[in-house]
């Protein structure tokens, strides 16, 4: 009997609404804790023995999880539909406390930082604070950069109303636009923009442009408010890189992440050299659709000789994906299934919903997913990518206390990438007695490789050239759209014609605004789980332990150290990257073979 799967969560496991007494009752006990903290510890953190630095951080941890409560129900509540005025309220009013929190705890990173060497290394090396090693060294190495402690109050406090509040407006701006109703040959009208975004896979090119214009006449109409707002953030940042003594965002985001330079330049150098991919793949899917490809066909389907269903139902697509994460690991498998059991899962399309999709984790509790599931393989494929996120979260919940469990941004996308990848290959047996299909499916994975190591790594290329603007001065608008047009006509060379209205389009990309220089570790994050992949292929079930380990150690050490470890990848060897673009390159022989 065929399963039918809830495409909206159940965020009980947190709150039973956002009038629910506990949300405040919580609030206020964390306030009372932070304070007796702060009266506790503040200005003595140099005297504490290695035992009790170790006390007070798990204080902390258990201290920030349940902030973690707190704010994960309103912010998914409002992500869900940002239409939503009182959970913008809530969220905003957590957002507040949890300023207050940081602002009364912060001391004890800062005295940490202000002892001599050779007592903070003492600690790093104290047996009672080995789990805690790594955070201690992250500590150490952002000595050099902290403030004063009212200053970084006043600074936490001012982001509520400056830089993070900018970042507000665009989202909850994008939540509240509408869109021109597209209709397609069959008769279907779409109006949200997850519904045209799935156009984007319509077989007729009219429709395609139609659906394409409809989401960027939106983003032309508020073009100058978007440009407005990243001009203020990326000035934002500028000040801060004066403040602490960062050389430039960049720097400050590397050190973040903890992505050395050499591996920055390496990504970005290697993937320029090989624009003949990127150009080569489309300039042969020109030839197969007679008629250049334009941005808004890039995610045509290609012509078959038999009809192709490509519609993949929601319940349908999560036993395919089920069976694909079965054939890896069973207790893979068993793991993701909660995901659907819990409800924990938004799946569901509907007016105001965040755009894209993301997994949300909450240490001690679980992790969420959201997205907007159109019933094709595009969706299902974003289903895995998002159940990647949550297997890795889950393997690092059993093994990682707060402090230790967020994984830094290359690591962090390696398992979804590594999700996508087993299911193709799932869908791929599947289909081995429809050509039509494989061949549907191999574009898919072409398409998205080239998506993730190419688009992606332009996107930074993008905020590469706003942010040395930034420190030169304020700059509009038409200098974002000038810039966007000219690195994505260089990616496209002569192979794809670059409409006028793709120069508004990076006011879609999130990331430049929240969380600059994210874009390039989905490149990385690639070319890893390539890697990852071609070993797993090769070892069969032998590569798994070290595989799961790999995820288990979540932040709890460096993470380009824990990819030689655990899985013998070294990503800061450029031939690594070299390896995994000839994968790709090696794709494409293998459709032009098909064809």
């Amino acid at each position: 009997m065929a399963v039918t799967y809830a495409r909206e969560w159940d965020l009980s496991d947190l709150y039973n609404g956002l009038d629910d007494p506990r949300l405040q009752q919580d609030l206020r006990a964390l306030q009372d804790q932070a304070s007796a903290f702060r009266q506790q510890y503040r200005g003595r953190v140099g005297e504490l023995t290695p035992a009790a630095v170790r006390t007070a951080i798990q204080t902390l941890e258990y201290l920030w999880e349940r902030v973690g409560y707190c704010y994960a129900y309103p912010s998914l509540i409002f992500a869900a539909d940002t239409r939503n005025t009182p959970a913008r309220q809530v969220l905003d009013q957590v957002m507040q406390t949890a300023t207050e929190i940081e602002n009364q705890v912060l001391f004890f990173s800062l005295e940490l930082q202000q002892l001599p060497a050779e007592r903070l290394a003492a600690l790093q090396e104290a047996a009672a604070l080995v789990p805690y090693a790594h955070y201690l060294e992250r500590v150490r190495l952002g000595q050099p950069y902290q403030l004063p402690e009212a200053v970084e109050q006043t600074r936490n406090q001012d982001s509520l109303t400056g830089r993070q509040a900018f970042i507000q407006l665009r989202s909850v701006h994008q939540g509240a636009l509408t869109y021109r109703p597209v209709t397609t040959p069959e008769g279907t009208t779409a109006t949200l923009e997850a519904e045209l975004g799935a156009l984007l896979f319509h077989a007729d090119g009219d429709t395609r442009y139609q659906a394409y214009t409809s989401i960027r006449e939106q983003l032309a109409a508020h073009n100058l408010l978007y440009g407005y707002i990243l001009n203020t953030v990326a000035q934002d940042h500028r000040l801060e890189n004066q403040m602490r003594g960062h050389a430039s965002t960049l720097a400050k985001q590397l050190l973040v992440d903890e992505v050395p330079e050499g591996v920055f330049w390496s990504i970005m150098r290697g993937t320029e050299t090989r624009y003949d991919l990127f150009q080569r793949y489309y300039q042969r899917k020109g030839e197969a659709l007679g008629r250049k490809i334009r941005t808004c066909d890039v995610l045509a389907p290609w012509p078959s000789q038999q009809p192709v269903d490509t519609q993949i139902d929601y319940d349908r697509g999560i036993d395919l994906l089920l069976a694909a994460l079965g054939q890896f690991s069973e207790t893979y498998r068993s793991r993701s299934e909660q995901f659907f059991q819990r409800r924990w899962v938004d799946a569901q399309m509907r007016p105001g919903k965040q755009g894209g999709a993301f997994c949300s984790y909450i240490h001690g509790k679980n992790s969420y997913l959201l997205l907007s599931y159109a019933d094709n393989y595009n969706s299902l494929f974003t289903l895995a990518h998002e159940m990647g996120h949550g297997l890795h979260f889950a393997w690092i919940g059993e093994a990682q206390t707060y402090f230790n469990s967020n994984p830094p941004m290359v690591l962090a996308e390696v398992a979804s990438v590594f999700n996508e990848l087993l299911l193709l290959d799932y869908l791929l047996a599947q289909a081995s007695d429809q050509p039509d299909l494989q061949r549907v499916l191999l574009v898919r994975l072409i398409e998205d490789q080239l998506s993730l190591i190419f688009r992606q790594s332009t996107i930074s290329r993008l905020e590469l050239a706003i942010h040395e603007r930034a420190v030169q001065g304020s700059f509009d608008q038409e200098f974002v759209n000038k810039t966007w047009t000219e690195l994505y006509q260089q990616l496209c060379g002569s192979a794809v014609e670059v409409l006028p209205e793709h120069g508004v389009d990076w006011a879609r990309v999130g990331h430049i605004f929240f969380k600059p220089y994210y874009c390039y570790q989905y490149t990385a994050s690639s070319v890893v789980s390539l890697a990852c992949y071609q070993q797993y292929r090769q070892q069969g079930q032998a590569f798994i332990p070290g595989y799961l380990q790999l995820l288990a150690a979540g932040g709890s050490q460096e993470q380009m150290g824990a990819l030689r470890q655990y899985v013998g990848v070294d990503l800061t060897q450029p031939e690594t990257i070299a390896r995994a673009l000839d994968t790709v390159a090696g794709l494409i022989d293998r459709l032009e073979a098909s064809l």
